[in-house]
């Protein structure tokens, strides 16, 4: 099974010029943990969590409503591609202790795979279990 057939295609995104404090309300707005910062042509530039928003600018003393996403995003960003298989992509996220991956196709946003449409396929339920072990093992060990 391919990415292509789990993933959802409804993204919400962040410009990294805009505000922490916009991408704050997008994701209470959305109730999702993470966004993919992407730039006008829609390629990937970084991701921003709630965890990067409460560390690295409320906790550091700076202002959301000026301080740009740019300035906070992780850089560093695991993605893949619509056409590569889910066992794959669970791996991915096992080893980068992430719970959701950006698809992206030619660096361009095309939706996000999540633990959650690994689990509901039979076939990764696994994948999707060790991934949320490796992630779990890694937070009490914080």
């Amino acid at each position: 099974m391919k990415v292509s057939d789990v993933m959802n295609s409804e993204t919400v995104s962040i410009d990294p010029e805009e505000t922490v404090s916009l991408a704050a309300r997008l994701l209470s707005r959305h109730n999702i943990g993470s966004l993919p910062v992407c730039a006008s042509d829609g390629r990937v530039r970084g991701v921003i969590t709630d965890r990067d928003i409460v560390l690295r600018c409320v906790a550091a003393g700076e202002d959301p409503e000026f301080t740009p996403v740019r300035e906070v995003m992780s850089r560093s960003v695991i993605t893949v591609e619509p056409g590569e298989d889910v066992k794959k992509a669970g791996e991915l996220m096992a080893r980068g202790q992430v719970r959701r991956l950006p698809v992206t196709e030619n660096g361009r946003l095309t939706g996000i795979l999540s633990l959650g449409d690994l689990a509901r396929v039979s076939a990764c339920t696994a994948e999707a279990s060790h991934a949320l072990t490796e992630i779990s093992g890694n937070i009490r060990e914080r």
